[in-house]
């Protein structure tokens, strides 16, 4: 039996890990702990076999108002959480990081591949790494994790925000794309492997399939009875605009498939019966 703290008690990554792991009530105990204020503070972790660190801030318009904020939630607070669970003798500290710490909006991501983030949570999230993994050393174990775009029924993020849109409109550019995703079943499986095995280092999980987004679009738009029309008309219009969201869109982003460390073990869910469920009753 294994005892688990998860950080971020609202998270949406993290309450869902742990409706995860409680189909295996044998097997975990788990335990979620908000890091807002000090009381958490005086929590004993020395009773906990593993920290998975799901806190921290994400999905809202960065601005220099609020760059700081970034690094002291996702950054400091983190490697501060790590520190307390190395002093009180926890073995396995899980982080969740993201894909943002490459910096890139389109391309494929190898394990060569330079972190270069661009943004104040890219950033943030790479020193966090770079502190974390500072502290690691036997027996306290460090795994990191670099998902793509998480999503699954109530997730907030550029998956709703395309789901919405689907609903909507008539019409969308048929662009053959490919970008890496993870759905929340699948990660959260991917999860509990790296904690029966007790990993440490940096992984990668994604779904199996790369995704196209058009084709995506159609499948949710068909889900809720919209006839979204697909065309390649704007895809030369789509080229001539560089910008960060028609890439982020429409570009090519995905992990090396070959970055794999469990082989699709962790896959319980294929990518359409995943949108099914995250569409029903929505």
């Amino acid at each position: 039996m294994k005892r688990i703290l998860i950080t971020g008690k609202n998270s949406y990554i993290g309450t869902s890990l742990e409706k995860w792991l409680g189909n295996y009530p044998d097997k975990y105990t788990t335990d979620c702990v908000s890091l807002r204020g000090d009381l958490w503070k005086g929590i004993d972790f020395s009773v906990y076999d593993v920290v998975f660190h799901a806190a921290g801030i994400a999905h809202i318009k960065e601005t220099k108002e609020n760059a700081n904020l970034y690094y002291k939630v996702n950054r400091d607070l983190a490697y501060e959480v790590a520190q307390k669970a190395k002093k009180e003798g926890v073995k396995h500290f899980i982080f969740l990081s993201s894909m943002s710490v490459y910096g890139i909006e389109s391309g494929i991501i190898d394990k060569d591949s330079p972190l270069e983030p661009k943004s104040n949570y890219g950033k943030s999230k790479l020193q966090a790494e770079e502190l974390i993994t500072g502290i690691q050393g036997d027996p306290f174990k460090v795994a990191i994790l670099r998902p793509p775009m998480i999503y699954g029924k109530g997730c907030k993020g550029n998956y709703n925000r395309l789901a919405n849109l689907a609903i909507k409109i008539p019409i969308f550019p048929d662009v053959d794309n490919k970008r890496s995703m993870i759905y929340i079943d699948n990660l959260s499986e991917f999860v509990r492997l790296i904690i029966d095995d007790s990993k440490s280092g940096l992984f990668y999980p994604q779904n199996k399939e790369y995704v196209c987004t058009s084709k995506m679009v159609e499948m949710i738009g068909e889900l809720h009875g919209t006839n979204i029309r697909m065309t390649k008309l704007f895809n030369v219009f789509l080229k001539l605009f560089p910008i960060n969201t028609v890439k982020k869109v429409f570009g090519d982003l995905v992990y090396d498939k070959k970055m794999n460390d469990y082989k699709n073990r962790y896959i319980v869910c294929d990518f359409e019966t995943s949108i099914r469920l995250t569409e029903k009753c929505k």
